[in-house]
């Protein structure tokens, strides 16, 4: 059986990356007469820690410079159980209704606090990176959402003022946990990932794999399973 041929570039691309013998640029600077080598990157998104740390870093001083005020940020994440992990692994539209519902319910939130203190017109911000990995590189599709923390109130000129929003208490995350809970199965329901899930193939050899990742569990050899 082989495996699809996105994988087997991702692995191939990651052992050339940084090989001078492979291709790289020289750099030489005119001012002190140094000059460096640098092997040319493999540019992959899925488990090339250099790769991936220069993009995580690039993306950091953007939101950071460019993207986010001067306000207070609050970072969310949302996990979810081993059978939707799966579902979510392999149809991305399901990924971004399932974001969108995370997104709506806690913005819900936000704005439901800011009208408890008078607040009517109110805006919210929100950046998501959806990351595939846990700590262990096992499958896991998760979301990390940096929320403004608090709202955005724009007045009759159009100048916007910010109010910061104090905190969920650990009773209002159980709520939104569980009000998150029902709007996903809802929607697993209406369209018919429940169904998909249950009649899944496991023949595929990379849906194997996917399924042993997101178990933590051996894929193959004397310890399978």
């Amino acid at each position: 059986r082989f495996l699809p041929g996105f994988v087997i570039k991702e692995v191939e691309d990651y052992f050339k990356c940084g090989i001078l013998s492979h291709g790289f640029v020289g750099f030489h600077c005119k001012d002190c007469n140094k000059s460096q080598i640098v092997g040319f990157s493999c540019k992959r998104r899925g488990f090339c820690p250099s790769c991936c740390a220069r993009r995580m870093n690039i993306s950091a001083a953007h939101l950071t410079e460019q993207v986010f005020p001067h306000a207070r940020v609050r970072q969310w994440v949302m996990s979810f159980p081993f059978s939707i992990r799966f579902l979510m692994a392999y149809q991305p539209q399901l990924t971004t209704q399932v974001l969108k519902i995370f997104i709506n319910t806690a913005q819900s939130w936000y704005r439901q606090n800011a009208k408890r203190q008078g607040i009517t017109n109110s805006r919210c911000g929100a950046v998501t990176v959806i990351q595939r990995s846990g700590g262990a590189l096992n499958l896991n599709v998760h979301f990390h959402t940096l929320f403004i923390d608090g709202v955005y109130i724009v007045n009759a000129r159009g100048k916007c003022r910010f109010q910061v929003i104090k905190g969920p208490s650990a009773d209002e995350l159980e709520d939104l946990v569980l009000k998150i809970r029902k709007k996903t199965i809802r929607l697993l329901q209406k369209q018919g990932y429940l169904e998909m899930e249950q009649e899944r193939s496991g023949t595929a050899i990379h849906q194997e794999l996917a399924q042993a990742s997101i178990l933590q569990t051996a894929a193959s050899g004397e310890r399978m399973g």
